[in-house]
């Protein structure tokens, strides 16, 4: 009678528990967005690959089973005897992540209970350390770590989607139901960098480091009509396809988190506004002599006595010193402070001195 009755009058029931057993959700992985430079080049590109991973409840309990599944794996048959044994309370764990399909099949093809096989991503990087502080790098889990990854990475992270499948008892797909909701991709971010400057800024970033004996080095190359980023390149890099062995300095973006000290590259600005000031003229004539002087308690010097210097001399020479006698006769008005704080702001010049710091440090 109890059969009759399940499979007459209350089949529902039956359907219910094959349907628990047989019927998944699976997710379906978003392809993250494409980093290019301005003539579409890839930066950055994500590649398919297989995640293995196992119910530790499920898996055989054979050795030889383990065995097989750990060279099919190329892992040590002990360790992973020991790391099933470890998780062996629990319904899940990692065997290899982010294997390449050819990688992966050997496992696949076991057909061993209690292993599964989900589809990602993994992210590539063609131009490898030539742009690996520029661009960053993804986690493992695709997620941005570092650079434009990390500050973009809402943007270029999609949106998983679902589908019903049909399962086997071994965990096996026997049939795609329905798409319960599409995967959405992210977005592509496309870049003013020209990869073909961008290597050639690395290569010879790398000549001057090596010619100089250098720690390091930054270099930027901009477009002088538009502003447009064009290169940047820092040294030291790492390979982003391969942070086994990533020295740590090579991680940061030099060129844009370091404070550097831009020096006499800001003479012109400091002498454009003692000009516009009308305290001085292009006619007008600072003695540099004798080449070094002390503010503060700092000594400033110059290359070599120069003398007597015009403004234009005193920008031929680069004369820290010219250049300090000016910016100390001048009334201290906030744009004069905001000059000096600009040119010696690591430095946490004081604004009672800082239009004396406006050009010292060569």
């Amino acid at each position: 009678m109890a059969v009759v009755y399940l499979q007459v009058i209350d089949r529902s029931f039956l359907q219910n528990q094959g349907d628990a057993r047989t019927l998944r959700v699976e997710s379906i992985g978003a392809h993250r967005g494409m980093i290019s430079d301005r003539n579409g080049d890839p930066l950055a590109i994500s590649t398919p690959v297989v995640t293995l991973w196992a119910n530790p409840q499920e898996l055989p309990t054979d050795p030889i089973q383990l065995t097989l599944l750990a060279q099919a794996l190329k892992l040590d048959p002990q360790e992973l005897r020991d790391r099933v044994g470890r998780y062996a309370q629990k319904e899940f764990m990692y065997l290899r992540r982010q294997l390449t399909p050819a990688q992966a099949q050997p496992a696949i093809d076991l057909q061993m209970s209690g292993v599964y096989a989900r589809d990602e991503y993994k992210r590539y990087y063609p131009a490898g350390e030539v742009a690996a502080q520029l661009v960053g790098v993804t986690n493992v889990d695709d997620r941005g770590q570092e650079g434009l990854e990390l500050a973009y990475n809402r943007y270029l992270t999609g949106e998983p989607g679902k589908r019903r499948v049909l399962q086997d008892r071994k965990g096996r797909l026997v049939r795609d139901l329905h798409l319960i909701k599409d995967a959405r991709p992210g977005g592509d971010l496309k870049l003013s960098i020209d990869l073909r400057l961008q290597y050639m800024a690395y290569r010879e970033l790398a000549a001057g480091v090596r010619e100089n004996d250098a720690d390091g080095g930054s270099l930027v190359m901009l477009d002088a009509h538009t502003g447009e980023v064009l290169a940047m390149a820092n040294l030291p890099s790492y390979n982003p396809n391969n942070r086994s062995d990533v020295d740590v300095r090579g991680l940061r973006n030099q060129a844009i988190t370091d404070a550097i000290e831009p020096g006499s590259v800001m003479k012109p600005l400091a002498m454009s506004a003692a000009l516009a000031s009308g305290e001085y003229t292009p006619q007008s004539v600072i003695d540099t002599s004798p080449g070094w002087m002390v503010v503060d308690g700092y000594t400033i010097r110059d290359f070599r006595n120069y003398g007597k210097l015009t403004p234009a001399g005193i920008l031929l020479h680069s004369s820290n010193i010219g250049m300090a006698h000016i910016a100390l006769s001048l009334p201290r008005t906030p744009s004069g402070i905001a000059i000096a704080s600009s040119v010696w702001g690591s430095h946490r010049v004081p604004a009672s001195r800082a239009k004396t710091a406006v050009a010292c440090r060569r």
